[in-house]
């Protein structure tokens, strides 16, 4: 019976404590609601939150009617919000994802810390650890991101981690829970639909018991990964040495028979939030002995010193300059990723894109292209102009706030500035009907 798998599950895991105040995130969807369902037959104390991103309009306002409803019958405090959502995809560059899970993830510490909730419980189940563990495969990964969705993380906690889809559909229909289906949900638009409807019947066909032998094989992922997690505290404690705000790494100090570039990567992603691919550039230029070139994480920069590696924060006045060559498919800049990918005029449906896409005749570039922060000086043609403006008075005709001024970064191409990133392109490097061949950047924050 699920409810007393979930009471189990709760006690097993130490989840909550039974005088604990908990915030129910509720989105409508099947598996929120038998959450709220689930948690109230269990005598906890609970609120509810729904967030309302008004993406699709009478379906938004229909998802919150219900759950407001619903929450009133059970006699629970309600909690909404709705969003301009799609305001905050055009002002930050965001696509509909981030921006939504930013929003509500934010929302839900502002409401749990103003209402005195102990715990934040969200609807994921076995399916969606599963769909993640396939998402980060197709992206590139390492051992953590094969471990799946974890169930605390912080005050953040996810009770129906150990159900499936199927047995909350089933629960639902048995108690007649009332829930509402998003239609995106059926889009193969996104990488997750692809994976749930794709992917994962075809290997339900090959095992019946997909579901439980997946979870099993992520639990141990898991447990390796906390192996891991303990043997890399060991090796910090004599290789990384911090002293005045910097950080020095002496692979030297390492076991030479311990993997080097992977025991490296786990210190600078888990501990200073560098990339897989940074960190391979980074390793490689270790080995070549090359030393003066930095490399980016969102907060710090690393560069290599007489075999050590060296770690600082990022200073507002550093440039964090890096190249973009013809052939890297992306590169970092403070707190976003640009994607890259060249194409023809035949493969580009529409010349109007969102700020923070960037088409440019790539004949006219320069390789490799360097991207680094704007300074004093610089200047560009905008988009739609005929003459030269100043980065700094474009900034400021944007109404751009003085932090997002400090992490503005440009796209320079010899020695002109071809992009103000996620803003404007320079109009001399647009598409005109003489492009052929055509590089389309895209920014997306991380």
């Amino acid at each position: 019976m699920l409810e007393e798998k979930f009471q189990r599950y709760i006690r097993e895991h130490a989840l909550v404590e039974p005088d604990d105040r908990i915030l129910l995130t509720v989105s409508g969807g099947v598996d929120s609601m038998v959450m709220m369902d689930l948690f109230v037959s269990s005598g906890y104390k609970v609120g509810v939150a729904h967030c309302n991103f008004q993406l699709r309009g009478e379906e938004s306002d229909e998802d919150e009617t219900l759950v407001q409803m619903r929450a009133a019958g059970y006699g629970l405090p309600f909690f909404n919000r709705r969003f301009d959502t799609q305001g905050e995809m055009e002002a930050t560059g965001e696509s509909v994802q981030i921006a939504a899970r930013r929003l509500r993830y934010e929302w839900f510490r502002e409401l749990s810390a103003e209402h005195g909730y102990d715990a934040i419980a969200i609807a994921h189940h076995a399916d969606d650890s599963i769909e993640t563990f396939f998402i980060n495969l197709m992206r590139g990964t390492g051992l953590k991101g094969l471990t799946g969705i974890h169930r605390v993380n912080g005050k953040i906690i996810r009770p129906l981690l150990f159900a499936s889809r199927r047995e909350i559909l089933d629960y639902a229909t048995a108690h007649g829970i009332p829930f509402r289906e998003d239609s995106s949900n059926r889009s193969t638009k996104y990488m997750r639909n692809k994976i749930r409807l794709g992917i994962v019947p075809i290997l339900r066909t090959i095992n019946p018991n997909f579901t439980e032998l997946m979870g099993a094989n992520i639990s141990r992922l898991t447990d390796a990964q906390l192996f891991i997690d303990r043997c890399i505290e060991t090796i910090m404690q004599q290789a990384v040495t911090p002293a005045d705000g910097i950080v020095t790494i002496d692979p030297a100090a390492i076991d030479p028979r311990m993997p080097l570039n992977y025991v490296i990567y786990e210190i600078m992603s888990s501990g200073y939030g560098f990339k897989g691919d940074v960190v391979d550039g980074l390793m490689e230029a270790l080995q070549r002995g090359a030393t003066g070139r930095r490399f980016y994480s969102k907060d710090y920069a690393a560069y290599i010193d007489r075999g050590r590696i060296i770690v600082v924060p990022v200073a507002g006045e550093d440039p964090c300059e890096t190249e973009l060559t013809a052939t890297a498919h992306k590169v970092y800049c403070g707190n976003s990723v640009i994607l890259a990918r060249h194409t023809d005029i035949d493969n580009i449906e529409s010349l109007r894109q969102p700020e923070n896409v960037a088409l440019l005749d790539a004949d006219l570039l320069q390789w490799p292209l360097k991207l680094r922060r704007w300074h004093e000086g610089d200047a560009f043609v905008p988009f739609g102009m005929n003459g030269r403006k100043k980065v700094s008075d474009f900034l400021i005709n944007e109404k751009v706030s003085l932090p997002e001024k400090n992490r503005q970064f440009v796209l320079v191409s010899g020695d002109d500035i071809v992009w103000v990133v996620g803003r404007r392109i320079d109009d001399r490097y647009r598409v005109s009907d003489r492009t052929e061949n055509i590089l389309l950047l895209r920014r997306e924050i991380i």
